[in-house]
């Protein structure tokens, strides 16, 4: 394929992958006009959220695997038709329940259509460090997406009206599929003859469906309530029954030699605890510097600007050639150390901090740090799966990223509000004591990155050459 069409075809991709991820983020602005709007209770609006996510994170597994049987194209085109069509059925919503059953279809239309990206830029960039630079601009559009749908939200809900943040969704979608039947190749998938372990599909997708319902349903009903602990109890049930059928099937969702390759499996423990800590770092700090600092939405999404500003400049001209050049590794590590001086940096924001002279260097520094790791540990996630599974190492690369960001703001926000509770209960200030307990959230983060280090640096891996010079090693990591 020429140069000129892979390039397109990759913006498409990473399109199709901005407009998934600004819509998970967008509707936090926007959920108190829905909830006036359509008479949501307050328990009943987590769920437009939450609708969202279940279906996402539970589909993506069974999703990737799809890819590698029909044809990743053939997915990617189904994915981005159903997020377009209940984006529709959003914006026509007209009480509680309709909008949430159109969430969940928007969920599993964005699980279609994220789970194969990966593995067709895998294809459509064969040599690693055109591979390398492609991830790159492939998880720009992640990391900024998720930074932007906050702003994007509260200008869209202020001056519109909150269906606009779904109804700007159609004539993208529209674009992105013309695009995508113009310049991405057809493909033939390995067939449905190949097998697709229908019990442990649905095994699969229920299991990790009850883990992500048992992880959103925290905020609203504890840790130790019947309800979390249940949904915990028939998640890790739908889980292990899933194990014990892929040791028996003939053709596994999730090959045993797909979890044999110790590098794929470290760079998804790693990015389960560096993803943990950094949603925790865009929401916490987002109702931090509402709630202690004082700022509107439009006003908060306008401070998140300058992380993904740095984040475009570092994954898109320079994390790349760094990858080309000293390997995933060495940069994931230098990337993961500066996430961890980031929360420390967040960790002793004081009650009055400043933006400029407080908040903005650790703004700066998580810019650096992930547009640093985001690229390097996809690449590695990717690096060990043979090409007739990449469709399924996408799936399980963006599974634990949804699951553990997913679980790492529950903890984290739970963590806060706890300490937030104890401190008010002692008679500390309001404002002090979220301050104080968005600090221990920050602290609690640091740890995480700083255990996605220690399990990076275990991990062994190796350097190849090439007559030209160095470059990335896609063996054994």
């Amino acid at each position: 394929m020429p140069d000129k069409h892979r390039q397109t075809a990759l913006l498409v991709l990473c399109a199709g992958s901005l407009m998934v991820i600004l819509d998970g983020s967008v509707v936090a602005v926007a959920l108190p006009a829905i909830q006036r709007d359509l008479g949501f209770t307050a328990a009943g609006a987590a769920w437009v959220v939450n609708a969202y996510l279940v279906a996402f994170g539970g589909l993506l597994l069974l999703a990737g695997r799809l890819g590698d049987l029909l044809g990743r194209r053939r997915v990617f085109l189904a994915g981005v038709v159903l997020f377009t069509v209940a984006s529709l059925a959003c914006v026509l919503a007209a009480d509680p329940l309709a909008l949430v059953a159109a969430r969940f279809a928007q969920g599993a239309g964005g699980a279609l259509s994220t789970a194969v990206s990966l593995g067709m830029i895998v294809r459509l960039f064969p040599e690693p460090a055109e591979r390398a630079r492609a991830i790159a601009v492939f998880s720009f559009t992640g990391a900024a997406g998720a930074s932007l749908g906050l702003l994007v939200g509260g200008l869209l809900t202020g001056l519109v009206g909150w269906r606009a943040i779904f109804a700007v969704n159609l004539p993208i979608g529209a674009l992105i599929l013309a695009a995508a039947v113009r310049r991405i190749a057809p493909e033939r998938g390995i067939g449905l003859r190949a097998g697709l372990d229908l019990p442990g599909a649905a095994l699969a997708t229920a299991g990790l469906m009850a883990a992500v319902l048992a992880i959103v349903g925290t905020a609203e009903h504890g840790w130790t309530s019947a309800r979390t602990l249940g949904a915990a109890a028939l998640a890790a049930l739908l889980l292990a029954g899933f194990a014990a059928r892929q040791r028996a099937a003939g053709t596994p969702l999730l090959p045993a030699r797909v979890l044999r390759a110790p590098g794929l499996v470290a760079a998804n423990a790693v990015q389960f605890l560096m993803v943990a800590a950094y949603f925790g770092f865009q929401f916490l700090l987002a109702f931090r510097l509402q709630l202690v600092g004082g700022l509107d939405p439009a006003a908060t999404g306008f401070a998140f600007l300058p992380t993904p500003l740095v984040i475009a400049a570092v994954s898109l001209g320079l994390a790349g050639r760094l990858i080309a050049r000293f390997g995933a590794r060495h940069v994931l590590h230098t990337g993961l150390v500066l996430a961890v001086a980031g929360f420390l940096l967040l960790a002793r924001l004081p009650v009055d901090a400043g933006y400029p002279t407080d908040v903005l260097p650790a703004m700066l520094v998580f810019g650096v740090a992930g547009g640093l790791t985001l690229p390097a540990v996809t690449t590695l996630a990717m690096a060990g799966a043979d090409p007739a599974d990449a469709g399924l190492a996408s799936g399980l690369a963006n599974t634990t990223q949804q699951v553990g960001g997913a679980l790492g703001l529950a903890a984290l926000a739970t963590l806060a509000a706890g300490r937030t509770a104890g401190l008010r209960a002692t008679g500390t200030d309001e404002v002090s004591a979220l301050a104080a307990g968005y600090r221990s959230a920050f602290v609690v983060a640091a740890l995480l990155v700083t255990a996605a280090l220690l399990v990076g640096l275990a991990t062994p891996g190796r350097r190849s050459a090439r007559s030209s010079g160095r470059k990335l090693a896609l063996g054994r990591r």
